[in-house]
């Protein structure tokens, strides 16, 4: 049970050691922040009470609101409000309005759920990092509906001046129950994160789902448009091509051709990747913010997209995990962040 503090109280922070020890939460939306030198990160802390994520769509680990390096700010809201009469997001006028499923910053990790078809109206099914929800009918899942919690696990979280850790232990009345762990870890002296995980299938049945990270950049708030390039480790293919007044496809780049106005959407799934894990390989740049992102993954992509609206860019490489009972699966994405010469 974590206990509570206000981690912004400078005189109760210097008593903590820089050692493996509980972090302790304070009362409204609770964070904290974490430096290796060359970066400098704020991360929400899963709370069900206060804090600043409780949808049911995205895992609670790990949510960075902002990284900075350099003077640049690569993650940060990408709306302007937050209302629970809103199902995803909707515009009005120059605001962007998020809804409880959508109102998530930062590196955002999704997975699909589990033992929801099987289901019945009323049972449990489970969605890693969140907890064991009920299935109110026989209505198909939807990711941007606020399901009710039956068990929501117990969070236990760590931290270092660096890194901060994430377990999410579950045992689900389904026979589903997991040890998920994440770590976000700034590496000493570069201006590098890596996202680590690791999840133990403590149940009786197999753990077969798929994640995907979001990826809502928003560097320095720069809106979405010229200057902006998505590139890969493979040569981009599309289902259909993009509306090409907005964007356009070179080889393994998307380039934005037009400043995304009014409700202006760029979004396509990708095609073209191989079987290895060498493909989850992305770049984001801004050449008006004079910054990038470069980002990998150790797993094959299973699938890929792409989507942005005019506050954000972000890029949705997808892995299958498949874990059965007694075993581990372990997997990293690596950041790296750096700027560009105007």
């Amino acid at each position: 049970m974590m206990h509570l503090m206000n981690l912004r109280t400078a005189l109760i922070s210097a008593l903590i050691p820089a050692l493996c020890l509980p972090l302790l939460l304070s009362a409204a939306e609770p964070d904290m922040s974490i430096s290796n030198g060359p970066l400098q990160a704020k991360i929400y802390l899963p709370d069900a009470k206060d804090g600043f994520y409780k949808g049911t769509r995205f895992d609670w680990s790990g949510v960075i609101h902002s990284l900075t390096f350099k003077g640049h700010d690569y993650y940060g809201p990408w709306f302007q409000e937050r209302r629970d009469s809103v199902k995803d997001f909707i515009y009005e006028g120059g605001k962007v309005v998020t809804g409880p499923a959508s109102s998530i910053t930062g590196p955002a990790e999704e997975y699909a759920p589990l033992g929801f078809d099987e289901a019945a109206a009323g049972g449990v099914f489970v969605k890693l990092g969140i907890g064991a929800l009920r299935k109110p009918d026989s209505v198909a899942y939807d990711h941007y509906k606020t399901y009710q919690f039956v068990d929501e696990g117990k969070w236990t979280v760590t931290h270092g001046p660096d890194w901060v850790t994430f377990r999410h232990d579950l045992t689900a009345p389904n026979g589903l129950a997991y040890v998920y762990t994440k770590t976000v870890r700034l590496i000493p002296g570069q201006p590098k994160m890596i996202l680590e995980h690791s999840l133990r299938n403590t149940g009786k049945v197999a753990i077969k789902t798929s994640g995907y990270n979001h990826n809502f950049v928003t560097i320095d708030g720069k809106p979405a448009g010229p200057g902006y390039t998505i590139a890969a480790a493979f040569n981009i293919k599309t289902p259909k091509p993009l509306e090409g007044i907005l964007a356009t496809i070179s080889g393994n780049q998307i380039a934005y051709r037009k400043k995304l106005q009014g409700e202006d959407r760029v979004t396509t799934p990708f095609q073209g990747y191989g079987t290895t894990a060498a493909d989850y390989d992305f770049r984001i740049e801004s050449k008006d913010a004079g910054a990038g992102i470069h980002f990998t993954g150790d797993k094959p992509l299973s699938r890929a997209m792409m989507w942005s609206i005019r506050t954000v860019v972000s890029v949705e490489p997808f892995i299958d995990l498949n874990v059965e009972p007694g075993k581990e699966m372990t997997w990293n994405y690596n950041y790296e962040f750096y700027t560009l010469n105007k």
